[in-house]
C-alpha cells in the first residue's frame, strides 16, 4: 500500500470519525443561556426554539437566564464555559451594540463566539398614545423641527433597542429629541399611553397588544417590510427615510472552539426547526418572523450590523460602565 492510498484511507477515517461524533452528540442536556429576564421576549422565543430542538435531538434543551449589564454577564458565562459542546449562548441585538456601547468588557463578542444561525427577526413599531394628533412620521418631524430639543421620546433603558432606533431616527432627520430612560419597557409604553411621552420605538412584540387594545396608534414600523399583522401601517424608510431598518432580533452562537461538527449538526437541526410549521405557528401568534439558521448569511448580518450601530453610538457618544 502506498503512502498515499495510507493517507486517504487516514483522511477517511478521521472524516468518519467526526461524522459519528456528531451524531452521537448531544450526550447530555443542551444549555442556552439568554442573558435576559425570564417572560422577556427573547425569552419567550428561546423557549418555544429550546422545545423543538429537545424533540429533535433527542435530548434537553434548557434555558439559563443569566440577567445582567445589558445582556454582557450572560455571554460572559458562555465565552468562559469552554467549548464542551453543550452550551451556546442564545442573544438578541445586543450581541451587535455592546462591544460599542461599553468601554471595557471581559471578552469579545467577535473572537469569543461563532455563529450559529438566525433565529428570529422582530418588527418594531413606532407608537404615538392613541389621543394624539401625529399620524404619520411626517406629523411627528414637523412637531420636532417646530420644538426643537423638547420632543421626548421613552426607551426601556439607555443604550437598548428603543433607544438606539430612536438615535438612528433623529440622526437620519438631523432632528434634536429628548431621551427618556426607563427602568423597562413596560412602564415606558404605561407612560407614552397616558401621554407623558410623545412617542418609543418598541417590538411589536410588546407594544402591538396596546395597539390592538387602542391605547397607542403605530405610524410606522421600523421593520425592512410591511408587517403581514399591520398591512395599512407603512415602514419608516417608505415615510421620508429611505434605508432606515431598525427591528430587533434573536439569534443561536457557540463558544469558540466548538468542534466544528457539533457546530455543524446544531446548524441543521435549527435549519429543520425554523421551517416546521408548529414553530412557524408560534413565532406568528407572538409577531416574530423566523430566520434562515444559516451560519454564514448569520455571521455576515452581525457583521453589518455591529458597524452600523458603532456609527451610532460613537455619533450619539454613548457609553456604558
Amino acid at each position: 500500500m502506498t503512502m498515499k492510498t495510507l493517507w486517504k484511507a487516514a483522511v477517511a477515517t478521521l472524516a468518519l470519525g467526526c461524522s459519528l461524533a456528531a451524531q452521537a452528540w448531544p450526550e447530555r442536556p443542551v444549555r442556552l443561556v439568554v442573558p435576559y429576564a425570564p417572560g422577556g421576549a427573547a425569552d419567550a422565543l428561546a423557549r418555544v426554539v429550546a422545545a423543538e430542538l429537545g424533540t429533535r435531538l433527542k435530548q434537553t434543551v434548557f434555558i439559563e437566564n443569566k440577567v445582567g449589564a445589558g445582556g454582557t454577564l450572560g455571554a460572559q458565562a458562555v465565552a468562559q464555559a469552554g467549548a464542551e459542546g453543550h452550551t451556546f449562548l442564545y442573544d438578541a441585538t445586543a450581541f451587535t451594540v455592546n462591544p460599542s456601547l461599553y468601554a471595557k468588557l471581559p471578552f469579545d463578542y467577535r473572537q469569543d463566539f461563532v455563529p450559529v444561525g438566525l433565529v428570529a427577526r422582530v418588527p418594531t413599531l413606532l407608537v404615538v398614545p392613541a389621543s394624539s394628533p401625529v399620524r404619520t412620521v411626517a406629523d411627528l418631524v414637523q412637531r420636532a423641527k417646530a420644538q426643537p430639543g423638547r420632543l421626548a421620546y421613552a426607551s426601556a433603558g439607555k443604550g437598548g433597542a428603543a433607544h438606539l432606533s430612536a438615535e438612528l431616527f433623529q440622526q437620519g432627520l438631523g432632528i434634536d429629541l429628548i431621551h427618556v430612560p426607563y427602568k423597562g419597557g413596560a412602564p415606558a409604553l404605561t407612560d407614552l399611553a397616558g401621554g407623558q411621552v410623545e412617542f418609543m420605538f418598541s417590538a411589536i412584540t410588546a407594544s402591538g397588544p396596546l395597539v390592538k387594545a387602542g391605547r397607542l396608534r403605530a405610524i410606522a414600523t421600523a421593520f425592512d417590510q410591511r408587517i403581514d399583522s399591520l398591512p395599512q401601517v407603512p415602514t419608516v424608510a417608505e415615510s421620508g427615510l429611505p434605508g432606515f431598518s431598525a427591528f430587533e432580533w434573536n439569534g443561536l452562537w457557540a463558544p469558540r472552539g466548538t468542534p466544528a461538527e457539533v457546530v455543524r449538526r446544531l446548524e441543521g437541526e435549527l435549519r429543520e426547526v425554523l421551517a416546521s410549521p408548529t414553530l412557524r405557528a408560534k413565532f406568528a401568534e407572538m409577531g416574530a418572523v423566523p430566520g434562515s439558521g444559516d451560519a454564514r448569511a448569520f455571521g455576515a448580518f452581525v457583521t453589518s450590523e455591529t458597524a452600523k450601530w458603532a456609527r451610532v453610538i460613537q455619533t450619539a457618544r454613548l457609553e456604558l460602565d
